[in-house]
């Protein structure tokens, strides 16, 4: 028996069994209000505050199957059980088929009371379930909607901050006279816009636990020639890149990757500051492949390393981090071609995820 008082809206043209319902349904704590036509049954439907219907078959000069189709264009609409003296098996099923959510026939006694109350009682344990179900997944999204605003806010200040940071490092770079520490404080600038380039992806993200891995890539070479140029430099940096995602953590290790190899590339490769870096990102059966080109000096990657080792020491454990291994092609000593294999599977979402 329901806890409160349930509204149920009883359609049907015969007035006299209209009443006997209301009567024998008073007295099991349901409020029956009846209507005994197809327009005034989906008006009292439409204006809410109904559990649940009990549909007539025969309407007089409608069939409950016209208003049945009518309520169930309505996701709102109450669940119906579906009456008629009729006892064709046919009848029943096309009303379940239509929508109803159960279906009772009309008999001489007690057995109508019987079957009609337990109807209800399915209906109204299955509309209360269903609504709660329905809260319940409504209050998940809304929290998830406030989760994801509040880490693109997050994010959106962490890169407003690391810009600010990077605008300093440079302002200090640019106040200093030794060209060796104006050096290590423009890479240290570069490592930090490709952090910072990395959270303004995720602000405008619409799924924070991934990137776009080429456009990611792109605004952080575009800035980095940006910088360079601002400098004094001209380098020219070229780079090329297929759709790809990566996961977050490991967008940054690449980004980093990219940055030390480019930055290396103009350092050594290029004295003097000009010339041309190309960075291209592929992929091939289940990889993704990083390379950094140039044709400067050339370097095989043995021998002493140049400068204070600290760039090859954030690429080799940047790479240990991504379970891949830095490569250098052999060009004959025409400039420097770095290579870097990714696997798809470890480096791109699976497929659950992104769903």
């Amino acid at each position: 028996m329901p806890n409160r008082p349930i509204n149920v809206l009883y359609i049907d043209d015969d007035a006299t069994l209209g009443r006997l319902v209301q009567r024998m349904l008073a007295r099991h704590n349901y409020v029956v209000e009846h209507v005994a036509t197809d327009e005034a049954g989906l008006s009292r439907a439409q204006a809410g505050g109904i559990d649940v219907i009990i549909l007539d078959h025969d309407l007089g000069t409608a069939s409950g199957l016209d208003v049945l189709s009518a309520l169930s264009a309505d996701a709102a609409a109450p669940a119906v059980i579906y009456v008629t003296a009729s006892s064709e098996l046919s009848i029943a099923v096309t009303a379940l088929k239509a929508g109803a959510m159960d279906y009772v026939v009309k008999t001489v006694g007690e057995d109508f009371e019987i079957l009609l109350r337990a109807a209800l009682e399915h209906a109204v344990v299955k509309t209360r379930l269903t609504r709660a179900r329905e809260q319940a997944e409504q209050e998940v999204r809304a929290a998830r909607d406030r989760a994801v605003t509040l880490l693109a806010e997050v994010n959106h200040r962490v890169a407003n901050s690391l810009s600010l940071v990077g605008s300093l490092v440079r302002m200090q770079a640019n106040s200093l006279k030794d060209p060796g520490a104006k050096a290590a404080l423009a890479e240290t600038q570069a490592r930090i816009t490709a952090i910072g380039n990395l959270h303004r992806s995720l602000y405008t993200s619409d799924d924070v636990r991934f990137v776009d891995l080429a456009g990611y890539l792109r605004s952080l070479m575009e800035d980095f020639a940006q910088s360079l140029t601002g400098s004094g430099q001209m380098p020219t940096i070229r780079f090329e890149a297929v759709p790809a995602l990566a996961k977050t953590d490991k967008a940054i290790s690449i980004g980093l990757i990219a940055t030390e190899l480019v930055t290396n590339a103009l350092k050594y490769a290029y004295p003097n500051g000009t010339g041309e870096v190309r960075v291209i990102l592929s992929s091939e059966g289940d990889k993704v492949t990083l390379k950094v080109l140039d044709d400067g000096i050339g370097w095989t990657g043995t021998g002493t390393i140049k400068g204070t080792g600290l760039g090859s020491k954030i690429v080799r454990a940047m790479a240990k981090s991504l379970a891949a291994e830095l490569r250098y092609e052999d060009t004959g000593g025409r400039g420097t071609h770095a290579v870097m294999d990714l696997s798809l599977a470890g480096l791109a979402p699976p497929i659950s995820e992104m769903a």
